[in-house]
């Protein structure tokens, strides 16, 4: 279906970053084009705010968690380098911690997490956390049940204790459809500069789908708390939930939005 398009429309197309996402995909598609000028023009406002976020937190010693979780390929790490792509690098960690050692696994569950917790005027964003054992563990036969069981007896107790220290803490999922997370899978397997992104787990994700949501529900149910309470994100559609992503970390920490930057 034809429209007209109305001079504000016509002078964000003529642009580049409209031209690249007209001409990225075929057939063209103009609403393609509009949207991803919408949206970078919403990521530059939210990014100058996450600057005067950080300087704010320089500024008063503040620390920062931020955890994200979801399925696999749902959008974790786009979102992340948004976040961080502005911000400064001296003041800010990304934190993907690899399989435990022997050393490890025979310590306190989260020692090796509390181990890489911000200094005062840092920021922390953790590619996945301690809620490993919460879902992907169990589904894949990595901890016991008993295991399983002390953490979500412990966990809640472990994130009071995280904020009564000061650390402001903000925990998001990033939910996508077994449909789209298909997709993307195919993606990643057809494109040599993403290949590397498929693991074993991956792999395994969508045989597993049922699993993982029976676990991601007990999760949700247990450690969505007032004090420390999860925000789903849908991100079916990623440049929205970049967006999305960004705000509610704005909104969770209280930093002085009339900072100069």
């Amino acid at each position: 279906m034809k429209r007209n398009l109305s001079e504000k429309e016509v002078r964000k197309l003529n642009s580049k970053q409209a031209l690249v996402a007209l001409l990225s995909k075929e057939p063209l598609n103009v609403e393609r084009g509009l949207r991803y000028v919408n949206y970078q023009r919403k990521l530059k406002k939210l990014q100058v705010e996450l600057i005067r976020l950080q300087t704010w937190a320089i500024n008063n010693n503040e620390r920062i968690i931020v955890v994200f979780e979801g399925r696999d390929a749902a959008g974790k790490g786009g979102a992340i380098r948004r976040i961080t792509e502005r911000i400064n690098p001296r003041h800010m960690r990304i934190v993907a911690l690899p399989k435990p050692s022997k050393d490890e696994k025979s310590q306190w569950y989260f020692q090796r997490y509390v181990e890489q917790f911000p200094k005062a005027g840092e920021i922390v964003l953790f590619d996945r956390s301690w809620y490993n054992r919460a879902v992907i563990e169990p589904v894949n036969n990595f901890c016991s049940s008993e295991e399983h069981k002390i953490f979500m007896n412990q966990v809640n107790d472990f994130e009071r204790m995280i904020l009564e220290s000061g650390i402001h803490l903000v925990k998001i999922y990033m939910s996508i459809s077994k449909k789209e997370q298909a997709k993307r899978f195919a993606d990643i397997k057809s494109d040599p500069l993403k290949q590397w992104k498929m693991t074993k787990l991956d792999e395994k994700a969508q045989d597993l789908w049922d699993q993982y949501t029976e676990y991601k529900k007990a999760m949700f149910e247990k450690t969505d708390t007032e004090l420390s309470p999860w925000k789903i994100i849908r991100a079916n559609r990623k440049t929205e939930a970049r967006v999305n992503v960004i705000n509610h970390i704005l909104q969770r920490i209280p930093y002085d939005k009339t900072l100069k930057v």
